[in-house]
């Protein structure tokens, strides 16, 4: 079965990252949390959610790393050279990468984002010249998901789930997410 791994960072935004790791786990696929510096970590409105893990080189065995975005987690994310590398390494075996909101800008630093469409929050499209920004709720270009913000999340986690090769088509329904595309 297919395995899903978030990487929280202090400052994280809530919504984006727990609203994928939510419909992973709805979906019974396995989706797990990880602290990249400890076990528990405060997001940026000081929630503090405790984590399944810490980072560790099992990471790597994943099929899919989320970014969430929220500040200064998403700075605190693309500042730390652990995720770089995790992000390199994804793109080179062309495992899925996602990044929501300000979590794109790790895109940019690791050099994987290089004539792809995304998209991310309004202002922070100037942080990723080298790609290709699109005014969407979720993008897809090769094995790259970007959403643009809290209100994507659920379609991003979605798109993602999909990716993976679960069916949302429940989920949609019966969290009521197609009453609100009506």
């Amino acid at each position: 079965m297919k395995k899903a791994i978030v990487l929280f960072k202090e400052g994280f935004e809530e919504v984006e990252a727990l609203t994928v790791v939510d419909v992973f786990r709805r979906a019974n696929m396995p989706c797990l949390m990880i602290g990249m510096d400890s076990t528990e970590v405060t997001s940026s409105h000081q929630i503090t959610v405790k984590m399944d893990a810490l980072f560790n080189e099992e990471c790597g065995n994943a099929d899919l790393v989320v970014l969430p975005g929220g500040l200064p987690g998403a700075t605190n994310l693309r500042d730390d050279q652990r995720v770089m590398d995790i992000l390199k390494k994804f793109n080179d075996e062309g495992k899925w990468i996602g990044a929501i909101c300000a979590g794109p800008i790790s895109l940019q630093k690791s050099g994987i984002i290089q004539d792809k469409k995304f998209t991310c929050a309004p202002g922070f499209e100037d942080q990723l010249p080298d790609g290709c920004h699109q005014d969407t709720l979720v993008e897809v270009d090769g094995h790259i998901v970007t959403g643009r913000g809290p209100a994507a999340s659920l379609e991003f986690a979605y798109t993602l789930l999909e990716k993976l090769g679960g069916d949302s088509a429940p989920l949609r329904e019966g969290m009521q997410y197609n009453f609100l595309t009506k």
